[in-house]
């Protein structure tokens, strides 16, 4: 009877890690290797619109979509705070690809009244794609209060411009792709919204907010033809991440990007990057085998780590 009993088991415990194969390592395994590396997108970005709307265009992973979008053909409407900034990567953009570019000049960091002045400039334009990459993050991983005590304005600023860019300028722009049935909207995350992330508290819980948002909003929308998609990365090698040279784990924005856009269609999800897609995987096995509190810990130590580091950079610098 014991033996029976154990046999029964067996068959049950690999039944149950056949499932868990099946309905997890599969999807991941075609969503971050297979669909990306072998078939590629199917989506066809320049039969969404005539137009691409980029937010956050002067730099980084922002400018390297403009770039991307207008090296397949989309004119562009580049959306930053800095009209000189705007007016350089335009006419850089324009140069090279040929195709017309736009820019408005805003402060995501501002009220309502920023939208109204995107709606007025993007007024009867065949807007096909919108890429919602403005962000703010903080400069050195920080505790809570302690940042919130040195500029509350600031914490109030990262929610303004990674939260309110996103939800504003989607409900500009969702009603004409509805009208024609079509388009795609890119809103972009970060590994940091879906790992344990300390010291980043808020900017990271800006981050999950994208992607819960984003995945919200394709459930109600795909039925119009509307395709909505949350990008992770990890780290690129951008201003905002302060690393100057590119690495397999932090490549430069554009390898970012042409590999990102390689999942669209394939994933809503995605890290948009296999090493990044790696990176996530092994923190949500640490917390699968070891618990929780285990990888937030190991987290929590890589990240004072950082911290250490560049609050004695800062000291130097004074």
């Amino acid at each position: 009877m014991d033996s029976e009993l154990l046999n029964i088991l067996s068959v049950i415990s690999i039944s149950v890690v056949g499932f868990q194969v099946v309905r997890k390592v599969l999807p991941w395994i075609y969503a971050n290797v297979v669909g990306p590396k072998v078939f590629g997108s199917s989506v066809n970005l320049a039969k969404m619109g005539e137009w691409a709307v980029v937010t956050g265009s002067t730099d980084g992973i922002g400018k390297a979509y403009a770039k991307e979008l207008a090296r397949r053909g989309l004119k562009l409407v580049l959306i930053s705070r800095s009209l000189e900034k705007l007016n350089a990567v335009a006419k850089e953009i324009g140069d090279k690809y040929g195709v017309e570019v736009r820019v408005i000049d805003v402060d995501f960091t501002g009220g309502a009244e920023i939208y109204d002045k995107i709606q007025e400039k993007t007024a009867g334009l065949d807007i096909g794609v919108l890429v919602n990459n403005v962000g703010i993050s903080y400069s050195h991983p920080e505790y809570f209060l302690d940042c919130y005590k040195a500029d509350p304005q600031f914490l109030r600023n990262i929610v303004a411009a990674n939260i309110h860019s996103v939800t504003h300028m989607s409900a500009l722009f969702l009603p004409g792709m509805i009208a024609k049935r079509k388009g795609v909207i890119i809103n972009l995350s970060s590994t940091a919204g879906v790992i344990p992330n300390p010291l980043l508290s808020v900017y990271s819980s800006t981050k999950a907010f994208v992607n819960k948002f984003s995945d919200d909003l394709q459930t109600e929308y795909k039925e119009h033809g509307i395709l909505i998609q949350s990008v992770q990365p990890g780290f690129v090698a951008t201003n905002m991440s302060k690393i100057r040279k590119a690495s397999v784990f932090a490549p430069s924005p554009e390898t970012y990007v042409r590999s990102a856009l390689s999942t669209l269609g394939i994933a809503t999800q995605t890290a948009g990057y296999l090493p990044h897609a790696l990176l996530q995987l092994i923190i949500h096995f640490t917390e699968a085998v070891f618990g929780d509190q285990f990888a937030r810990n190991l987290v929590l130590k890589n990240i004072l780590g950082t911290r250490k580091r560049a609050l004695r950079r800062l000291a130097k610098e004074q």
